[in-house]
């Protein structure tokens, strides 16, 4: 198929292009069902120009993986020998990204794939490598032409990985980098944006209406259309801090020059170590109910806070009560604290099923989630606390609790446990504290 003509069906009313592609031959037909430059839609082809980022900024369904993956393969065949493949986790990475990249391509041409390390090798030698956004510095020391960085709004480590990426990239005559991601506020993902040598296309889960399920499409429009997470994860909106939250995102990443320690990688040494259990009520994932909120933290040698790990799930009580005290075993934790809610010692009891001489505390609301939240909110304020890595989720909701309550989907379960985490930790059983009941060890 050239070129001339995939342009010449792509101008074609409906009617005419269907007359032609019923007199294609069998190699032409085949040929066309490669074609990328026939099949996309523009805001997933690569804009011209001399940018050095192409930040697409779009709702999940929109195509952003196969628009990542088709430019690369165009990138490969237009010379780029050395490539970079950047996931948010190593699973990401091997299953959506690789897997994708494979599928693309026509019988014969596909490349070859390694793994532990991912290594994609195409047949005219250029080599793509894996790396993901938990693990920043296998970064240091390669050096790239082409890269194209996936969900980077999600990553743990954002900042740290994009920054490493960056020194990499000095391979070639014209390195550029493909980011595909979701929007949200982060501060990295804003000073991309923000870039000179940045080119943006936008786009949303209903441009590509035409190959998603229409049940699909209508549930997503009942349940989100106009609310903020719809106006994010679907129209690809990067929306600003919720006026008057407890939390902002600058909070988390601490502006330069505020002199707070923001964000970071490796704790130091901990006094006490925590895992904070917020329980739903409901019966596990397939209820409709909310997640059942778990939150490592740790109270430093330097007296700050730092949030070591979400691992807040929708599963059954059994399932949750396993997550909790595996994460209290995993992070060498002092004690599980939990709140007593929907069935008063149930929360224990699952508790102890799973292992009965973990350490454990019962904590009781005496007042409601903003006045409880506030405290906590303060300390973050103030500089006190750290969050190991990137938490969207929690933070995310964090970011969604203002003076009114809570303003998004469902119960903020992460944000109530990091509360619960750090109130612990760090409030003490003064007078702002809820009332609290003790129970099994101490």
């Amino acid at each position: 198929m050239t070129a001339s003509l995939a342009e010449l069906l792509a101008s074609q009313p409906e009617q005419m292009r269907l007359e032609i592609l019923a007199g294609l031959s069998d190699e032409e037909a085949a040929a066309l069902e490669y074609d990328w430059q026939f099949w996309a839609r523009k805001n997933q082809i690569a804009p011209p120009g001399e940018w050095q980022t192409w930040l697409a900024l779009a709702g999940r369904g929109f195509g952003k993986t196969e628009a990542g993956a088709q430019w690369v393969r165009q990138r490969v065949a237009e010379g780029a020998r050395s490539i970079a493949l950047v996931a948010e986790t190593q699973k990401d990475l091997e299953e959506v990204m690789v897997a994708r990249l494979v599928k693309i391509h026509p019988p014969g041409e596909e490349p070859k794939v390694r793994y532990k390390p991912v290594r994609v090798i195409w047949p005219n030698g250029a080599i793509a490598l894996g790396y993901n956004g938990t693990e920043p510095n296998q970064l240091r020391g390669p050096e790239f032409d082409t890269a194209w960085v996936d969900e980077l709004a999600k990553y743990r480590y954002a900042r740290e990985t994009w920054d490493m990426l960056q020194f990499t990239m000095r391979s070639g005559p014209d390195p550029r980098v493909f980011v595909t991601t979701t929007p949200r506020p982060i501060p990295v993902l804003r000073e991309i944006l923000a870039d000179k040598t940045t080119v943006v296309t936008r786009g949303s889960t209903f441009d590509n209406a035409g190959n998603l399920p229409k049940s699909f499409l209508t549930k997503l429009k009942a349940r989100y259309e106009g609310t903020r997470l719809g106006r994010q994860e679907l129209n690809a909106e990067m929306l600003d801090d919720l006026p008057g939250a407890l939390w902002t995102r600058a909070m988390f990443d601490a502006p330069d020059g505020s002199g707070q320690i923001g964000r970071v990688i490796k704790a130091p040494d901990l006094q006490r170590i925590v895992v904070a259990v917020d329980p739903s009520g409901t019966g596990g994932s397939g209820d409709g109910g909310d997640s059942i909120g778990i939150v490592v933290a740790g109270l430093g040698v330097d007296g700050r806070g730092y949030v070591l790990a979400d691992r807040t799930c929708k599963l059954s009580p059994a399932g949750w009560g396993r997550r909790a005290v595996e994460a209290f075993h995993e992070f060498s934790a002092d004690r599980i604290v939990a709140e007593r809610n929907f069935g008063g010692a149930m929360v224990e009891h699952v508790i102890r099923t799973t292992d009965a001489k973990v350490a454990y505390k019962e904590v009781t609301a005496s007042r409601g989630k903003v006045a409880r939240a506030e405290p906590v909110a303060a300390l973050y304020e103030q500089g006190k606390i750290s969050h190991v890595g990137a938490f969207p989720d929690l933070e995310d909701q964090c970011c969604l609790i203002g003076p009114d309550g809570f303003i998004g989907e469902g119960s903020p379960d992460r944000a109530d446990a990091l509360v619960w985490a750090l109130t612990e930790l760090m409030l003490g059983d003064g007078p702002r504290r809820a009332a609290v009941i003790e129970t099994g060890f101490y």
